[in-house]
C-alpha cells in the first residue's frame, strides 16, 4: 500500500503541504481533489520521490521513499503533470529509452513496448518527435511510460488534460482494467473524472484533508441529494409549487427555467415516494419525473470554501 505519515512541505514561509496521513491500498483508485494551489502535485512529487519532503514520511509496497528511494520507485509509475519528456526523441525512442531504464530486456521489453503502444493507440506517431505531437498525444504518451514497466503504483497527475471524449473514455477504461492488482492516486480538477474512475476521494486545501470519502457518500452530503424534479402540464406552476412546500421534509421548492419543479429534501431525506402520491391524488400529468443523486461540485465548493474560511481565521 502507500502510507503517508505526516508528510509536510514547506518552501520558506509557504507551508504547501500539511501533516498529510493516508493510505491506499491495491484495488482502489483514489482521486485526488482540491482547488488550485491545494498541493495535490506537491503531494504527488513527494510520493514519487521527485521532491523530498520537509518533515514526515511515506512508504511505497514497504519502502520508504527517502531511505530506499531505488526500491520505491522500482514500484511506481508517475505520470507528472504536463508529461514531461525528451521532445527532440520520437514517441518509439523515448520509450525504449524508458524501458531500459526501467531495466526491462530482450522479449519482455518487446512485448511491454507492443502492449503499450497498442493499448494508447500510439503506432500513428511513433516516429514523430514528442515536440510535434498534438497535447493529448504528448498526454498518452507520458501515460504509456508510466505503465510500460507494469508497475504495482501508479500516481497520474491529471491524466486526462488535453485529451479529446474519446480519448478521455480510453484511458479511463484503461484506468479501470489496471485498477484490480493495482494501486491508483489521481490528481485532477475534473470531477466527472472521480465518477468515471475512482472508488475514493480524498478533499484537500491549504495542504490540509478536509474530507476522505467515497464519490457517492461525498455527494450525499449535496444539498441536492434525493431531490425530485417534477414537470407537470395542466396544472399552474405556482399552484404545483405551494402544494409541494407542504409535504413533510421538504426543505424548499424551485422553480427552473423551463417550469420544471425541483423539491428540495431536509438532511437528505426520500422525497420520492410523497411527490410520486401527491402527484397521484392531485391528477398531476407528470410529464417528467426523476431523482438527483446529489451534485459533487457543489459539496468541493462548501468543503474547500469552508476549509479557506477555517485557514484564514
Amino acid at each position: 500500500m502507500i502510507e503517508t505519515d505526516r508528510l509536510t512541505k514547506r518552501y520558506g514561509h509557504l507551508l504547501a503541504v500539511d501533516e498529510l496521513s493516508f493510505t491506499v491500498s491495491q484495488g482502489e483508485v483514489l482521486g485526488f481533489l482540491g482547488p488550485n494551489g491545494a498541493g495535490k502535485s506537491t503531494t504527488m512529487k513527494m510520493l514519487s520521490g521527485f521532491l523530498s519532503p520537509t518533515s514526515g514520511s511515506a512508504r511505497i509496497c514497504g519502502f520508504d521513499v527517502e531511505s530506499q528511494p531505488v526500491e520505491a520507485k522500482r514500484q511506481i509509475g508517475y505520470l507528472p503533470e504536463g508529461a514531461p519528456s525528451y521532445g527532440e526523441m520520437t514517441a518509439r525512442s523515448f520509450l525504449d529509452f524508458v524501458a531500459d531504464i526501467r531495466e526491462l530486456r530482450g522479449s519482455n521489453k518487446a512485448k511491454r513496448l507492443e502492449e503499450v503502444i497498442d493499448r494508447l493507440h500510439l503506432e500513428p506517431v511513433l516516429d514523430q518527435p514528442i515536440d510535434n505531437l498534438s497535447k493529448g498525444y504528448r498526454r498518452r504518451v507520458g501515460l504509456a511510460q508510466a505503465i510500460v514497466h507494469d508497475p504495482r503504483v501508479l500516481i497520474l497527475d491529471e491524466p486526462t488534460d488535453g485529451l479529446d471524449p474519446n480519448q478521455k473514455h480510453e484511458v479511463r477504461s484503461l484506468i479501470r482494467e489496471m485498477a484490480e492488482d493495482k494501486i491508483i492516486v489521481i490528481s485532477t480538477h475534473i470531477l466527472e473524472e472521480v465518477h468515471a474512475v475512482c472508488n475514493r476521494a480524498i478533499i484537500i486545501a491549504h495542504g490540509r484533508i478536509l474530507a476522505d470519502d467515497t464519490p457517492d457518500s461525498l455527494e450525499a452530503r449535496s444539498n441536492r441529494h434525493n431531490a425530485v424534479t417534477i414537470r407537470v402540464t395542466g396544472t399552474a406552476t405556482g399552484e404545483a409549487q405551494s402544494a409541494l412546500q407542504s409535504l413533510a421534509d421538504v426543505d424548499r421548492v424551485e422553480i427552473g427555467p423551463d417550469e420544471t419543479i425541483t423539491v428540495l429534501p431536509r438532511q437528505g431525506e426520500s422525497l420520492l415516494p410523497a411527490v410520486g402520491r401527491l402527484a397521484l391524488e392531485r391528477g398531476w400529468q407528470v410529464d417528467e419525473l426523476h431523482i438527483e443523486r446529489g451534485q459533487l461540485d457543489e459539496v468541493f465548493r462548501q468543503i474547500t470554501t469552508a476549509g479557506e474560511e477555517e485557514a484564514r481565521t
